[in-house]
């Protein structure tokens, strides 16, 4: 049996990336299970991923639950909008945006921008609480730039708009799979796991 790891999220369309990536290194991804909310007011990402983490460990322990949770935080910073919408990414524009809205709010941002200057990156900082209390950190970028509309259907959040390093496809145009290869998710996984000694 594989050993399962719990997420401190309850976005069904990360949920759903992680449990692909995490069985790639023969690892199981635990029932979404509810936490205490938390604010997420660390002021960096790796701060905020070991906000969610703890909140989500200290309930496993009140549950009896032994087992190893982790939390990431993600933001796309944009180099022509000084890393903004960066740590902030998930709230920008404000927390009663849809997504959808959120990226029409970017795009505005950045439309006087020419494409050969909206370069972008994904970075992603993952924390991992294991059963012991011992806590283990992994780190992933994407490089990339921003396209000038909405492209592609799948992913979630600013795959439509982001564009990586030597793909012709955004990240809402590729498989999972395919995402899998170039996601700051992945990257930062592989991080964690190497750390973890899995």
């Amino acid at each position: 049996m594989s050993e399962c790891f719990f997420l401190a999220s309850t976005n069904e369309g990360k949920r759903a990336e992680f449990a692909a990536l995490l069985a790639e290194h023969g690892l199981e991804l635990g029932a979404s299970l509810p936490y205490p909310e938390v604010e997420e007011n660390a002021g960096d990402y790796l701060g905020n991923a070991a906000l969610k983490a703890a909140a989500l460990h200290s309930e496993l322990v009140r549950l009896g639950i032994s087992a190893t949770v982790f939390a990431d935080d993600s933001g796309l910073e944009i180099d022509a909008l000084d890393g903004a919408p960066g740590i902030r990414s998930a709230r920008y524009g404000g927390v009663e945006l849809t997504w959808p809205q959120r990226r029409a709010r970017l795009l505005a941002a950045i439309a006087e921008v020419p494409a050969p200057q909206r370069s972008a990156y994904f970075h992603c900082a993952l924390l991992a609480i294991d059963e012991r209390g011992r806590r283990y950190q992994g780190f992933g970028e994407t490089r990339g730039s921003i396209v000038l509309a909405e492209r592609g259907e799948a992913g979630f959040g600013y795959d439509p708009l982001f564009l990586p390093d030597g793909e012709r496809r955004t990240f809402a145009e590729m498989s999972a799979p395919e995402k899998a290869r170039a996601s700051h998710r992945a990257r930062a996984l592989r991080d964690l796991v190497a750390a973890m000694g899995r």
